[in-house]
């Protein structure tokens, strides 16, 4: 029986089932009214959903202290611990809560602000993240450089007070409706792989920046190309100093996976237990092979909790983990859910058999378990491809000797 992972810990303290109760009696009495119709919505795939309202939505969370909760109270945050924030992703997902349209601002930048920015770029910046008056996209991967982020070649060259940037990104989730970009650009001419690139605030409503829509399989469009023709930022929004940029871009990646992919897990079990109710429904759970399908990916799903909830409680401040160890943690964690999801989703449509194959979602259109099979065939290559992940275990963290490069 396929079922949703259980909380964090049997019995829990008093203050943690105190905020358990305060998170889920909040969702139970505003997931109503206005805020109705948004269970469910968003998500990869479907990022266009409501998004106006799910940007509300957010504002309502912000208010009620339930952003940012991990962050210390000095910048807005609660200061809660780590099963707290557990905690909360785990209600949040058994809410069915629309997905969160700050997701990379409260979750990636803002940690990473705080864990290596100065003084003055968490009074500028963390205020709009916390309130979610400023939203945030991802200046990592390049045409030519796939998901090898020390193979980028954007650049930035100081002139004056300023930085000039000129490159492209692309697969920029968000960047069509983001105020900023963290950018990760080569500072320092003729440097190779992970030495001169730094980490840069990047403004994106101004002249020299350019944002091209990506149409997917899916219809949808929440991919983007940005292109930077001297584009321009301040020459004190570098975070962490010129140079360092490939320390502070892998701690942003112990935060993005993270905490967050708790409540991830707890999606993936509904969308799990759903298609084994599809299953029984259709008869193709009497078919042996899925059956053992079905069960394999529970077990999955099981082994991907363990191994994220081991790590965070391994150390989850990105600034007091070194580049080794989280380079390790984040590529492991990717290439298990990754794999996972994009499994799921051709399991889905074996147990749809030819039904699968018509499209018969509102208008004609892709109903969700065709959505979820094509969007997923990108898991394995967004945030960085298998391939790449399984080099950067191998040679920065098992120290094998490197792949033949061109």
């Amino acid at each position: 029986m396929i079922q949703t992972p259980e909380p964090a810990s049997g019995i829990e303290p008093p203050e943690d089932a105190a905020f358990r109760t305060e998170v889920r009696e909040w969702l139970a009495e505003n997931l109503n009214g206005q805020f109705r119709e948004l269970r469910g919505l968003g998500g990869p795939g479907r990022e266009h959903e409501a998004f106006e309202e799910r940007l509300e939505w957010d504002r309502a969370l912000a208010a009620a202290g339930l952003t940012c909760l991990g962050w210390p109270k000095e910048w807005g945050g609660r200061d809660a611990t780590l099963r707290q924030q557990v905690i909360f992703h785990e209600e949040y997902a058994k809410a069915d809560a629309p997905s969160r349209v700050s997701h990379l601002g409260e979750e990636l930048l803002g940690p990473t602000v705080i864990a290596f920015g100065t003084e003055e770029q968490k009074k500028r910046f963390l205020p709009g993240i916390r309130n979610v008056t400023e939203l945030w996209c991802q200046g990592y991967s390049e045409p030519g450089a796939g998901s090898d982020l020390a193979a980028v070649t954007t650049s930035a060259q100081l002139d004056g007070d300023e930085w000039v940037i000129n490159g492209q990104k692309i697969w920029t989730s968000l960047a069509h409706l983001s105020d900023w970009c963290f950018v990760v650009a080569r500072t320092e001419k003729g440097s190779t792989r992970h030495h001169g690139l730094s980490y840069l605030l990047v403004p994106m409503k101004q002249p020299g920046v350019e944002v091209r829509p990506i149409i997917q399989l899916t219809g949808t469009a929440e991919f983007n190309e940005v292109f930077f023709d001297n584009a321009r930022t301040a020459a004190d929004l570098v975070v962490g100093q010129p140079g360092d940029g490939w320390k502070v871009a892998m701690g942003t990646l112990t935060f993005e996976r993270g905490i967050s992919t708790v409540g991830q897990q707890i999606r993936y079990a509904r969308e799990l237990a759903d298609l084994e109710a599809v299953a029984k429904a259709n008869g193709a759970i009497e078919n042996p092979v899925i059956a053992d399908r079905l069960d394999k990916a529970w077990v999955g799903l099981r082994v991907l909790r363990a191994h994220v909830l081991r790590t965070l409680e391994s150390g989850h401040d990105g600034a007091s983990v070194d580049a080794r160890t989280a380079a390790g943690q984040a590529s492991v964690t990717k290439l298990l859910w990754a794999n996972w999801h994009r499994g799921l989703g051709e399991l889905a449509m074996d147990v749809l058999g030819a039904p699968g194959l018509i499209a018969d979602g509102p208008g004609d259109d892709l109903n969700a378990w065709q959505r979820m099979f094509l969007f997923t065939r990108a898991d394995t290559i967004y945030g960085g491809s298998n391939e790449v992940q399984r080099n950067i275990i191998s040679e920065r963290v098992l120290g094998l000797p490197r792949e033949a490069r061109p």
